[in-house]
């Protein structure tokens, strides 16, 4: 639906040395429709706030937000979508500060939001079957292909990613989960889809390319896998249902 407020949040953590060129790649047509811009330093111990800071110095319309401390990922997001709510976003579009999901697919991206096609949006490295070709390390792409096999048997989906974050959220959809209740962790993601498919909510997946760039990643696989299969267990067990006051 034209004329949407479009608001881009964007969690950053010790990513001082990409999160300028992040802000630089996304695109000039997408610059001019974007209401404001949010981004939240995570108690990051480089200088990625003194970077932001100075964006915003040319960049009136960014929000610069601050964590005393690292929360984690999923508290971080919880910041950044209270921020955007509360400035009115209609569509809320997360990029990370580094740089691994390209700000060149918003176009794509926010189309079936604006459409009133889907609820949800996962920019899906797996969808397309570029993955390996874009660099993503052999046991990582393992990973995540068993997991997600795992997941499509738990959640009755037949998504070809869980584990994307290049997500993006209509206004209906932040105002149905309640998610400040979910992770402070990388699974938060997941279990906003999780509270998307309990909830009957569309999602949509929109094929993005892997990159691979010798990104810092401070997500920890193990702990990681462990912590997604306790949201399928939550799941089968009926928790998101309590949660968000659906039936099963």
């Amino acid at each position: 639906m034209a004329g949407e407020r479009l608001v881009l949040i964007m969690p950053a953590y010790n990513a001082a040395r990409t999160v300028a060129e992040v802000f630089a790649r996304i695109p000039a047509a997408v610059q001019e429709r974007i209401h404001r811009y949010v981004a939240v330093d995570d108690g990051s111990t480089d200088d990625t706030l003194a970077i932001l800071e100075g964006l915003a110095g040319r960049l009136p319309r960014l929000d610069v937000l601050r964590h005393d401390r690292n929360r984690g990922y999923g508290a971080a997001e919880k910041t950044l979508l209270d921020h955007a709510l509360a400035l009115g976003a209609d569509i809320c579009i997360l990029v990370h500060a580094d740089g691994q999901y390209p700000p060149e697919r918003i176009p794509d991206l926010i189309t079936p939001l604006e459409r009133g096609d889907a609820d949800l949006v996962q920019g899906s490295r797996m969808l397309g079957g570029g993955a390996l070709a874009g660099g993503m390390p052999l046991y990582k792409y393992l990973a995540n292909r068993g997991l997600t096999a795992i997941e499509n048997l738990a959640f009755g989906l037949s998504l070809a990613e869980y584990h994307s974050g290049c997500m993006l959220y209509h206004r209906r959809a932040l105002e149905a989960i309640a998610y400040r209740r979910f992770s402070d962790s990388f699974d938060f993601d997941l279990e906003m889809i999780v509270a998307a498919r309990v909830l009957g909510l569309r999602l949509a997946e929109i094929a993005i390319p892997t990159r691979y760039a010798g990104e810092v990643s401070h997500l920890k696989p193990v702990r990681y896998g462990l912590d997604v299969l306790r949201v399928v267990w939550r799941y089968r067990r009926g928790h998101y249902h309590r949660l968000l006051g659906a039936g099963k």
